[in-house]
C-alpha cells in the first residue's frame, strides 16, 4: 500500500470526533502525549462527581506500533498530575477499559489507540467515569489547559496491572447466554468466521462462545482465550487474529475492501456445503461489519436495522433508536415500524453517549460501525453488538443474508449504500468546497432535484426515500467523506461519481 507523504510540520493538538490521533512521530511525539495525557487526567479529576472519590486512572492500548510502550509512558504523566494510573496487563478492546472504569469506579480512563486509522497513526481516546468517551466540552477543555501550559512533571515509576479482559468478559456473559447461543448456532449449522484485522479484539468472541484453545497470541501480546487461527473446530474460527502493526498493509477499517480474505473464506464454506457470518471488528474493538452467506458486506446500515428488530421485537426491551445522520432510512423505518421514536445526531458516538447518559435509549448506532446499547456501557461495543447480532440469527432461525432479505422486504424493499472517502488537494481546496456547501448547496444531484438540505452535520442532500448524498469532512483525517443511500448499487455509484466530480472542481 502506498502511503502519503509524511507532513514537515506536525498538525495542531485538536480532538476530533474521539479522541486526539496523528501520525506517529510527527502530530504524536512522545513530548506531545505527555503533555496531552497529564491535561487529561487532570481534567477527568476535575469533572469527577463530588462522591467519587477515587483518584485513579485506567490505562489501556491496542496492538499498534509502540502502543504497550506509550501507555507506560503516559502512566507517568498520571503520577505526575498526583493520579493513581492502572494499566491493562496486554492489548484490550477500548469497551474494556470502558468496562474496567465502570467496574473499578475509577475516573476514567486514557487508552493508545488510533482505532481504525492507517497504521502510521497513534492516539488517545479519554473515557469518562460513566464508561463512555467525554464529551466536546471536556475536550475543550483539556485543549485549554494545553493552551495554558505548566502542566506538570512526569514521575517514572512501578505501574499497578489489572486484567483487562477478564471483568469485561465475565460482564458481557451476564447480558448474553452464550452457553445457549453457542447451542443455538451449532443447530442452525453456522459457522462463524471472525476476523479481528489484527486488532485488539482478537480471542474474544472465541472466548465468550467458549471454543476451547488460545487465539490471537501468536505475536505472545494480547488477545482473550479462543478457539485457534484456521481451527475449524466447533461452530466459530478466527483468521488474521496474531499482532501486526502494519494490519496486513490496510487501515484496520471494516470497509468491504479490506475484507477480502473474510469475504473468500465465507465463500468458500458456502460452497462446501456449510452456511457461515463473518463478523469482522476494527482496530481497537469498538466497531463491526459483517459478511453474510453469500459474501455480501453488511455494514451497521444493515446491522442496526436487524438489532432494532431483535431487541425491540424479540427482547422486548423499552427505549428509543439513536442514529447519527449519516445512517440508512432503514434504521428509521424498522424502529418506526414498531413504534420507537429515532432522534438523529452529529457523527460521532460521543453524541449518541450523551443521550444514552440521559436514558430511555435502546440502541444507538452510527455509519461507521459504532454500536452501543441502553442496557450496557454508553459506549460502542462491537463484541456485544457481534453477540447480539448471532442471538438475532438464532432467534430468526435464519443465516445473516435471508435474515435481513426479509427485513427489508417488510419495510420498503432493499436499498443500497456506499461510502467514498476523497482526499482533497490541499487546504484551499476544502476551505472553498465548504463555502460553497454553506453558502449554494447543489440542488441537483445526478440529474435528481434535491428536495431537502440537511446540516446536522456536514451536508445532506435528500433526494426523495433512501435516496440522498451526504457530503461531510473527516474530524481525524484530511478527508472529505462522500455518503450516498439509493434504491440500487448502480444508482448510489452514480451519486458519488457525481459527488467526486463536484469535489474536485471546488
Amino acid at each position: 500500500m502506498a502511503s502519503a507523504p509524511l507532513p514537515l510540520e506536525p498538525s495542531p493538538i485538536k480532538f476530533g470526533t474521539d479522541g486526539w490521533r496523528g501520525i506517529l512521530g510527527v502530530d504524536v511525539t512522545l513530548e506531545r502525549l505527555l503533555v496531552v495525557a497529564a491535561a487529561a487526567a487532570r481534567e477527568l479529576e476535575r469533572a469527577a462527581p463530588a462522591q467519587l472519590s477515587s483518584r485513579e486512572v485506567v490505562i489501556g492500548y491496542d496492538r499498534r506500533f509502540l502502543a504497550p510502550e506509550l501507555a507506560e509512558a503516559i502512566a507517568s504523566a498520571v503520577r505526575g498530575a498526583d493520579l493513581e494510573p492502572v494499566l491493562t496487563d496486554s492489548a484490550v478492546p477500548t469497551p474494556a477499559c470502558s468496562w474496567a472504569v465502570v467496574e473499578r469506579g475509577a475516573l476514567g480512563a486514557l487508552v493508545i489507540t488510533a482505532s481504525h486509522n492507517p497504521p502510521e497513526w497513534i492516539g488517545l481516546k479519554i473515557k469518562g467515569h460513566f464508561g463512555g468517551s467525554v464529551e466536546e466540552s471536556f475536550t475543550a477543555a483539556v485543549e485549554r489547559r494545553l493552551e495554558a501550559g505548566g502542566l506538570s512533571v512526569p514521575i517514572p515509576g512501578d505501574t499497578p496491572r489489572l486484567d483487562g479482559w477478564g471483568g469485561y468478559l465475565a460482564g458481557l456473559s451476564q447480558l448474553v447466554d452464550t452457553g445457549a447461543l453457542r447451542l443455538g448456532l451449532e443447530s442452525m449449522g453456522l459457522r462463524v468466521i471472525v476476523d479481528p484485522m489484527h486488532g485488539s479484539a482478537a480471542g474474544g468472541l472465541p472466548a465468550l462462545l467458549g471454543a476451547g484453545a488460545q487465539s490471537g497470541s501468536q505475536s505472545g501480546e494480547g488477545g482473550a482465550g479462543g478457539a485457534a487461527e484456521g481451527s475449524g473446530e466447533g461452530c466459530i474460527e478466527e483468521i488474521r487474529s496474531w499482532r501486526d502493526p502494519l494490519f496486513g498493509g490496510h487501515p484496520p477499517e471494516p470497509l468491504a475492501p479490506y475484507l477480502q480474505e473474510l469475504i473468500a473464506a465465507v465463500r468458500a464454506s458456502a460452497e462446501a456445503g456449510r452456511p457461515a457470518v463473518g463478523i469482522v471488528f476494527d482496530g481497537d474493538g469498538d466497531r463491526i461489519a459483517a459478511i453474510d452467506e453469500r459474501g455480501r458486506y453488511c455494514s451497521t446500515q444493515l446491522l442496526m436495522p436487524l438489532l432494532i428488530d431483535h431487541l425491540a421485537r424479540a427482547r422486548q426491551l423499552p427505549g428509543a433508536v439513536i442514529k447519527t445522520v449519516s445512517g440508512s432510512d432503514l434504521m428509521q423505518l424498522v424502529a418506526e415500524g414498531l413504534g420507537r421514536a429515532v432522534i438523529e445526531k452529529p457523527v460521532g458516538f460521543k453524541y449518541i453517549a450523551t443521550e444514552m447518559l440521559a436514558g430511555g435509549v435502546l440502541v444507538g448506532g452510527e455509519e461507521s460501525g459504532g454500536v452501543g446499547f441502553g442496557m450496557h456501557l454508553p459506549e460502542r461495543d462491537a463484541l456485544f453488538a457481534a453477540l447480539l447480532v448471532l442471538e438475532a440469527l438464532v432467534e430468526g432461525g435464519l443465516p445473516l443474508g435471508e435474515r435481513l432479505d426479509r427485513l427489508q422486504a417488510a419495510h420498503g424493499g432493499a436499498s443500497a449504500y456506499d461510502r467514498l472517502d476523497l482526499r482533497l488537494r490541499d487546504m484551499a481546496s476544502r476551505e472553498r468546497l465548504e463555502h460553497q456547501l454553506a453558502q449554494e448547496p447543489p440542488t441537483s444531484v445526478a440529474g435528481w432535484p434535491v428536495q431537502e438540505v440537511v446540516s446536522t452535520d456536514g451536508v445532506k442532500l435528500r433526494l426523495g426515500p433512501s435516496h440522498w448524498l451526504m457530503l461531510r469532512f473527516s474530524g481525524t483525517e484530511p478527508l472529505l467523506r462522500l455518503y450516498s443511500e439509493a434504491p440500487s448499487g448502480e444508482r448510489v455509484a452514480e451519486i458519488l461519481a457525481w459527488a467526486r466530480q463536484f469535489a474536485e472542481a471546488a
